[in-house]
């Protein structure tokens, strides 16, 4: 698949909203918290224009047995797909809209998430960085996987910048 790479788009705001509106109906006894996150959740910042919705749940394994509702919104299923206790659902085919990752309440990659999409909200520079490299490596292959592969050890790096700026703004806000 080629990357789709566009300017930040204030619609995926709403894109968010409504598709959460369609989830809540499938697994609204499980939800705890819906959280938008990845690229289309930071202003400003470069993206393929794919929703990612975070879908924090009390029991995991209850979402399995869902998975034809999923079906019949559009959604493939593709199961934990390399991150273990995570359900991955993507909307689209060759031209995805969405994808919902469903965690349970407790798994550590939520706050990895999350501290990641934070961290660049607070963070201008670090989202002009990162929306520079994404053009270059666009321009060079636009291939999903490479893209994919070439923007982890940036992504990686940018991720341990975040855990620790989030330390020190833990540790700054509990003095107060």
């Amino acid at each position: 698949m080629k990357v789709r790479l566009t300017d930040y788009d204030d619609s995926w705001v709403i894109l968010f909203e409504q598709e959460t509106d369609r989830l809540r109906e499938i697994f609204g006894q499980y939800i705890i918290k819906f959280e938008h996150f990845g690229s289309t959740s930071v202003p400003g910042l470069k993206a393929k224009p794919v929703i990612d919705l975070m879908c924090i749940v009390q029991d995991i394994e209850k979402i399995d047995g869902l998975n034809l509702q999923m079906s019949l919104l559009g959604y493939d299923v593709a199961g934990e797909w390399g991150i273990p206790g995570r359900r991955l659902f993507r909307k689209g085919g060759a031209h995805r809209s969405h994808h919902v990752h469903m965690y349970q309440f407790d798994n550590p990659q939520i706050l990895r998430h999350l501290i990641l999409r934070d961290y660049l909200r607070a963070h201008p520079a670090e989202v002009e960085r990162y929306a520079q490299l994404k053009e270059e490596l666009v321009s060079c292959d636009d291939d999903t996987h490479f893209y994919s592969q070439a923007k982890r050890p940036f992504a990686k790096e940018m991720e341990r910048r975040a855990l620790q700026w989030f330390q020190v703004h833990m540790i700054d806000s509990s003095h107060v």
